[in-house]
C-alpha cells in the first residue's frame, strides 16, 4: 500500500515557488494541454489550479467524479487524464493495478465528520459534549436521529463514515483487520448506524446542495456525513441565507480522514507533461497556496499555515485534535464494501420507467437491453459494487404513451434472471408518457414504503419528451407525502431535460446524462439508491 506524506521542502523555496512559475510563464510558447479527474469536494481548489495554469499558459481541465469513478478509470488503463485527484488514496491503491499513477503526493486532508441541525443537536445534549459512535446509535436506535450520507461502494465520505462505524464496533481505531469484520458485534453496530441513512448520493458534493435544498423547500433533513470543509461551505451558504447551521460532531472515538492525493498518470505524453505536473503539484504545496487552502476550512500539514480559528455555533474547529483511523490494507477496505453493499446497506426499492416508445426503435432498444443486462446481471453489477440483494426490490414499468406491464422481483438471482428476460422481448412503439408511470410506480411502491426498512427512488429512462401532465405525478407524490426522489437518466442527442429536471427539481432527485452509455447511468443512478 502506497503511503503518502506532505512534501517537504525548504521553506524558502516552497515560498518562491509561485513566484519562479511567474517568471516563467513569460518564456516560451503556450504550455500544454492538461486534464485532472478530481473528486468533486476540490472545486473549491480549482481557482488555484487555474492561477498555476494561466502562469504557464496552460489549458487545464478538471473533470470532477466520484471517486470509484476515478478508480474505475485507472483500473481501465487509460482514464484519459494526465492526473487523478481523488478523496483518498484507497481508491488509487485500490483499483490502479498497473501503476501508472506517479508522483503520489497528499494535498490537503480533510475528516469525515456528522453535522447535525444545530436544534437536534441541542435536542439530543450533544453541545459542547464528548460524542461517540454509541451516542449516535442510541440516537438512530431510538427514532430521534436520521441522516443524508453518500454510498460507501461510490463516494468516499461514505466509505469513511462506514469505516468509522466498523473501527468504533471493533474499538481499535489504529488497526482494522479482515477478522474483523466477521464478528457479530461489529457488522451489528455498522448495521445500526447506517439505518440512520435517508437519503444516498454518489457524489459528497451533490449530497450537501441536497442539504440546502431542504432548507429551502421545507424539507429539513436533521444531519449530513461529510468532509469537514464542505460542512463549512454548507453553514457559510446557510447562514448567508439566514438558515439554521449544522453543528459539528467529531466522533470521540475517531474519525477516518481523506488524504486529498494528487498523482501524476503516465500517459507517455513525454517529460515536459511530467515537470507540468511536479510544478502544479509543488505550487500547490507552496506556503502561499497553503495558507489559501487552509481559509477554506481544510487542514494541512502542521506549521504550514495557520488554521481557521475555532467557531463555537457551529463547533467547527480545524485545528482540534483528533482520534484517527487508521486506513486498513486494500483487500479489508475491498472485503469491508463487499459487506456493505450486500449485507449491511438499507435495503433499496428501485422503480424503472423504460421508455419504450416508438422513438427508441433500433438504437435506442438496442441500448435499452444492453443497459438492462447490466443491471440484472449480478456479475456485472458485482464488479462495481452495486449488485442488489435478496431484500432489494425492484420494480419495472416499461411506457409508450401508457404502462405496458409492472413486474416486481427481489435481488435473488434466480429472479433477476426471469426480470431481465422479460425486459429483453420489450418492443418500442407508440407515444411518451412519463408522468403517467411515475405516478403508478410510486402506487406500486406503497406497500414497501409503509414498511419504512427500504429506501425508495422512482428512475425515468426516457428519450422523449412526456406528453402527459406533470400535476398526474404531482398530486400523488405530494399526496403520499415521503418524498420518493426521481432520477432522470437521458437517452438520445435530441433529448429536452426541462421536464426530467422539473421532476428532479420537485423531488430532490438528480438527471444523469445516458447519451454516451446508459449502463454507465444507470450506475451512477444506483449510487443514489
Amino acid at each position: 500500500m502506497r503511503t503518502l506524506r506532505f512534501l517537504r521542502r525548504p521553506l524558502a523555496l516552497l515560498a518562491a515557488a509561485p513566484l519562479i512559475a511567474m517568471l516563467l510563464s513569460g518564456c516560451g510558447g503556450p504550455g500544454p494541454q492538461f486534464t485532472i479527474l478530481s473528486g468533486s469536494e476540490n472545486d473549491v481548489l480549482e481557482p488555484l489550479v487555474q492561477e498555476f495554469c494561466k502562469s504557464r499558459n496552460a489549458t487545464c481541465t478538471m473533470r470532477y467524479q466520484g471517486s470509484l469513478d476515478i478508480a474505475l478509470a485507472l483500473k481501465a488503463g487509460d482514464p484519459g487524464a494526465d492526473a487523478v485527484w481523488p478523496a483518498a488514496s484507497i481508491w488509487i491503491d485500490m483499483f490502479d493495478t498497473t501503476r501508472r499513477v506517479k508522483m503520489v503526493k497528499s494535498i490537503v486532508q480533510m475528516p469525515v465528520i456528522l453535522g447535525v441541525r444545530r436544534a437536534k443537536a441541542q435536542e439530543l445534549g450533544w453541545i459542547g459534549a464528548k460524542v461517540t459512535a454509541k451516542d449516535i446509535l442510541a440516537a438512530v436506535e431510538g427514532g430521534k436521529l436520521k441522516f443524508l450520507m453518500t454510498s460507501a461502494t461510490q463516494s468516499n465520505s461514505g466509505a469513511a463514515a462506514y469505516l468509522a462505524m466498523l473501527a468504533a464496533g471493533i474499538g481499535k481505531p489504529d488497526l482494522i483487520e479482515a477478522g474483523d469484520l466477521d464478528k457479530p458485534e461489529v457488522l451489528a453496530t455498522a448495521r445500526g448506524l447506517l439505518k440512520g441513512v435517508e437519503r444516498s448520493a454518489g457524489s459528497s458534493g451533490w449530497l450537501a446542495d441536497l442539504y440546502r435544498d431542504g432548507e429551502r423547500s421545507g424539507a429539513h433533513y436533521q444531519a449530513i456525513w461529510n468532509y469537514e470543509a464542505v460542512i463549512k461551505e454548507t453553514n457559510d451558504k446557510l447562514i448567508a441565507e439566514k438558515h439554521e447551521p449544522l453543528y459539528a460532531i467529531y466522533p470521540a472515538d475517531g474519525v477516518a480522514i481523506a488524504d486529498s492525493p494528487l498523482g501524476f498518470v503516465d500517459r507517455g505524453r513525454g517529460k515536459d507533461v511530467e515537470g507540468f505536473f511536479a510544478d502544479l503539484q509543488a505550487f500547490l504545496l507552496g506556503n502561499d497556496a497553503q495558507a489559501k487552502i487552509a481559509r477554506t476550512g481544510r487542514r494541512v500539514e502542521i506549521g504550514r499555515a495557520t488554521p481557521l480559528p475555532p467557531d463555537p455555533r457551529t463547533n467547527l474547529d480545524p485545528s482540534r485534535s483528533l482520534t484517527i483511523i487508521r486506513p486498513p490494507e486494500p483487500a479489508v477496505i475491498q472485503k469491508a464494501l463487499l459487506i456493505y453493499q450486500e449485507a449491511l446497506r438499507r435495503p433499496s426499492l428501485t422503480a424503472l420507467c423504460l421508455d419504450v416508445s416508438g422513438s427508441m426503435q433500433g438504437a435506442g432498444e438496442t441500448q435499452l437491453r444492453d443497459a438492462m443486462r447490466f443491471l440484472l446481471t449480478p456479475a456485472r453489477t458485482r464488479e462495481v459494487l452495486v449488485q442488489w440483494t435478496k431484500s432489494d426490490q425492484i420494480l419495472v414499468l416499461p411506457f409508450s404513451d401508457h404502462i405496458l406491464w409492472t413486474a416486481r422481483a427481489s435481488g435473488d438471482e434466480n429472479e433477476q434472471t426471469g426480470l431481465l428476460a422479460r425486459a429483453l422481448e420489450l418492443r418500442a412503439s407508440g407515444g411518451t408518457d412519463f408522468y403517467t408511470c411515475g405516478a403508478q410506480a410510486l402506487a406500486a411502491m406503497k406497500t414497501h414504503l409503509d414498511d419504512g426498512r427500504h429506501l425508495p427512488a422512482i428512475v425515468i429512462m426516457t428519450d422523449g419528451k412526456s406528453q402527459g401532465s406533470m400535476s398526474t405525478f404531482e398530486t400523488a407524490w405530494r399526496a403520499d407525502g415521503r418524498r420518493v426522489p426521481v432520477f432522470g437518466v437521458t437517452f438520445g442527442s435530441e433529448v429536452d431535460r426541462t421536464q426530467l429536471d422539473n421532476l428532479a427539481k420537485l423531488t430532490g432527485g438528480r438527471v444523469f446524462d445516458g447519451s454516451k452509455s446508459l449502463t454507465d447511468a444507470f450506475r451512477a443512478v444506483r449510487g443514489y439508491n
